[in-house]
């Protein structure tokens, strides 16, 4: 079946089956929106955590090992700025830097975010659209025992040890959705949209914090399926499983499927996971389909499985929406 795809996505969990969906899918017939609630300013540089997992794993860049940042990377830069005094909490390889100096150079010439992302794409050679959530600036907070964080203070500099009590996306209220994204969920060949294994709370919230996205994805024709995050209590990546600890939550994918409840068409756990059995949420007032799928992504052939999974789900659900 064709039609283009819309996959909402954060860091590196999302990035990897945003990877799979761009090697199960014809050229061009995929579009990544990306969260940019983790963006800051650091040492003067346009950084975009999430956009650049996207790209890097669309590009083959990407750190196997740690998961985030570039393959072979080298840190002299990091060396001699701690050398100086500078501040080397947030770690920027030597290879990274050139992303976030050509950024914040194409964002001072005044390109949009979104300008700058398709230059870096295209010199890429990416055949994928990236578009983030939006041009405009929009900012998660966390608030924790410690009292309200910026996230990347929360999440790098303090490494996630505050006990987190809630977040906030500042400035997503007078945001507005990039265009583009607006019009890929329009699309009369939609086939699917598709929420990526990323950290709900911090990675796909954000983006559904921007007006009129999750309106527009509501009343989209094509079928929405999320993957979960958490596989037998714990998160692959990330900090989720802690967070929703700390929320109160069980760390299930229950409690995952329920924050996307009213907007999803199917949830997709993982096949081996007993603790989120399939029939308890499908029984839980979720009026949602769920189904299995081995959502554990260790490398390409895995992150292929799932996308093909994944977008079999939408297409049987395609005749019912």
């Amino acid at each position: 079946m064709s039609g283009h795809v819309l996959a909402l996505s954060g860091g590196v969990g999302g990035a990897k089956l945003v990877h799979g969906l761009s090697l199960a899918l014809a050229p061009g017939e995929l579009t990544a929106v990306v969260n940019t609630g983790d963006d800051f300013r650091h040492l003067g540089l346009a950084v975009c955590p999430d956009i650049d997992s996207v790209v890097y794993a669309l590009a083959g860049l990407s750190d196997p090992v740690r998961g985030w940042g570039r393959a072979s990377e080298t840190w002299t830069f990091m060396a001699a700025l701690k050398s100086v005094g500078g501040e080397d909490w947030f770690q920027l390889g030597d290879g990274d830097l050139a992303m976030h100096v050509q950024r914040t150079r194409l964002l001072i010439q005044g390109c949009t975010l979104t300008e700058a992302t398709g230059h870096i794409c295209r010199a890429l050679g990416l055949q994928v659209q990236v578009l983030p959530m939006s041009d405009d600036t929009v900012r998660t907070r966390v608030l924790t025992d410690e009292g309200w964080l910026d996230f990347q203070d929360y999440f790098v500099r303090r490494q996630c040890r505050p006990a987190v009590r809630e977040f906030e996306f500042a400035g997503a209220a007078q945001a507005r959705a990039q265009p583009e994204v607006l019009a890929a969920l329009r699309r009369p060949d939609l086939r699917a949209v598709v929420i990526c294994p990323s950290n709900p709370f911090v990675s796909v919230e954000p983006i559904l914090a921007v007006p009129g996205m999750r309106e527009v994805m509501e009343r989209c024709a094509a079928p929405v399926v999320a993957v979960t995050p958490i596989i037998g209590g714990k998160a692959v990546k990330g900090p989720v499983a802690k967070m929703m600890r700390e929320l109160g939550l069980e760390v299930n994918g229950e409690s995952v499927a329920r924050r996307y409840a009213g907007l999803i068409d199917a949830f997709v756990v993982d096949e081996g996971d007993a603790r989120t059995p399939v029939d308890a949420v499908a029984r839980g007032g979720l009026a949602m389909s769920v189904v299995r799928a081995p959502t554990l992504m260790t490398d390409r052939a895995d992150r292929v499985r799932l996308a093909g999974a994944v977008l079999a789900v939408a297409d049987a659900l395609s005749g019912f929406k």
